[in-house]
């Protein structure tokens, strides 16, 4: 019954679109008058393919995370804040990047508060010359033992960080600037930073800052989607 009941409607839908295509000018300026008349429903068509497109990067992000899980986590040449939390955060950042700079007060906060969260610093400079540079000294700093959580947080207050005031930073976390050139440590540094560009290339980074949290990548500085995710890790975790 539903079939029959269908097939004049079907017949009438065949007749338009017969009819449109003989008259493509008329179709065409009623879709134009239609649209001119509406214009929500193109901000209605952009919203819902951003959303598409929000949801496939996201599941292309967590394939690649699950994938890359090991060098995102557990690299032991990674800064690593509260090394026995069960729940990680995983951070790309630059310390001159303006967004992570907004974001550091809420990265120590999140480190000082929460114990249970396990914070992994991946140095990843895309800023130039002086950000390398700084990052070089966190390397240095980790190396030695030193309080590379300290060095982040007056590295990311500097105002501004530029070739003046990073060196004075350094020297005041025992780092001598011009150590960082000198070999064996020049190399090493090199190899971290470019395996971290690498991992950032396959997990789809394409700029700072970057969290991860499960499965979920954050980009820019977000805190509340951060604080979300890490909310949402604990209760799957519990």
């Amino acid at each position: 019954m539903h079939v029959i009941r269908l097939l004049p409607a079907l017949a009438a839908c065949a007749l338009a679109l017969v009819a449109c295509q003989r008259n493509d000018q008329a179709f065409d300026t009623r879709v134009h008058d239609y649209i001119v008349s509406h214009p929500e429903v193109i901000q209605e068509a952009q919203a819902k393919l951003q959303e598409k497109q929000d949801a496939a990067t996201a599941a292309q992000a967590k394939v690649a995370i699950d994938q890359y899980r090991q060098a995102l986590e557990r690299d032991p040449r990674d800064f690593v804040a509260n090394p026995t939390g069960a729940i990680t955060v995983t951070e790309f950042y630059d310390y001159r990047c303006p967004h992570c700079i907004n974001a550091a007060p809420a990265v120590l906060s999140i480190i000082h508060d929460n114990p249970d969260v396990r914070f992994v610093f991946k140095e990843f400079p895309i800023f130039g010359a002086v950000s390398e540079k700084a990052a070089a000294g966190a390397i240095a700093v980790k190396k030695a033992g030193g309080d590379e959580l300290g060095l982040y947080r007056d590295l990311m207050a500097a105002r501004p960080l530029d070739e003046t005031s990073i060196d004075p930073i350094l020297r005041a976390h025992h780092v001598d600037p011009a150590s960082l050139d000198a070999p064996p440590l020049k190399q090493e540094t090199v190899a971290q930073l470019q395996a971290v560009r690498e991992l950032a290339t396959n997990l789809g980074v394409q700029g700072t800052p970057a969290f991860i949290v499960g499965g979920t990548m954050i980009p820019g500085d977000d805190t509340d989607a951060l604080h979300a995710a890490i909310a949402a890790a604990r209760k799957n975790h519990t």
